[in-house]
């Protein structure tokens, strides 16, 4: 956590402070979701958030990246409850497929008004 004063704190111009101006942000509100802040893990949560489910092979290709990349983000937010991973078999061929849940769509929520928070108060500057 980014202490007050610290230029990585929008509390440091008084952004946080109680009282503050309309698009102030408000106090506890200066931490983003780093789970979910990575660029891949962000597509990821995007994607799914917009699509009932998604295969490991479109969320591939959508993210432009390797099995393995792709694989440690999947499985990182999947440990958080974010999403959920269901292994079934197309004939003789392995299908993984994925979702988002309740809790992983409102940690996406709650990351999109931080970061609606953080314009809103750059841009009335």
């Amino acid at each position: 956590m980014a202490r007050a004063g610290t230029a990585r704190d929008p509390r440091r111009r008084g952004e946080g402070a109680a009282g503050a101006g309309e698009g102030a942000l408000k106090p506890g509100a200066a931490e983003l979701d780093r789970l979910i802040h990575e660029r891949i893990r962000l597509g990821i949560v995007s994607a799914l958030a917009v699509n009932e489910s998604l295969s490991f092979t479109e969320l591939k290709a959508l993210m432009k990246t390797t099995d393995g990349n792709l694989s440690v983000h999947a499985r990182k937010l999947e440990e958080a409850q974010y999403l959920v991973c269901r292994k079934s078999f197309d004939g003789r061929v392995p299908r993984t497929e994925y979702r988002l849940t309740a809790a992983g769509r409102r940690a996406l929520e709650r990351y999109l008004e931080h970061m609606e928070a953080l314009i809103k108060v750059t841009r009335n500057r």
